[in-house]
């Protein structure tokens, strides 16, 4: 049984991996044409397609030497994040907001 779970597990992360692929395709094409525009379309694809958006930067940042002008690209994906999900800010719960 253990191993069908680690199966199951390698299965599911290899069609996310796919799936996040086919987004980059399908909004960046490739490394060289990561720009501002280009990856505030992927992150919202991702994001459309139920794929975190922090695991997608994650990706691309990998690839970060051959992106051009990175810092830019960066910068425009941390606030698109910071914009667009949890991660940019605080939730805060009071006893007032449970009664």
């Amino acid at each position: 049984m253990p191993n069908d779970f680690q199966f199951s597990n390698f299965i599911n992360e290899v069609s996310l991996q796919t799936k996040m692929e086919n987004v980059w395709s399908n909004t960046c094409g490739s490394w060289q044409n990561c720009n501002e525009d280009t990856i505030q379309s992927f992150l919202a694809q991702c994001l459309d397609y139920n794929i975190d958006p922090q695991y997608c930067m994650s990706w691309v940042e990998q690839h970060k030497d051959i992106i051009p002008d990175w810092t830019s690209v960066s910068q425009t994906s941390l606030g698109w994040i910071n914009e667009h999900t949890s991660t940019g800010s605080a939730i805060s719960i009071s006893k007032e907001d449970l009664s």
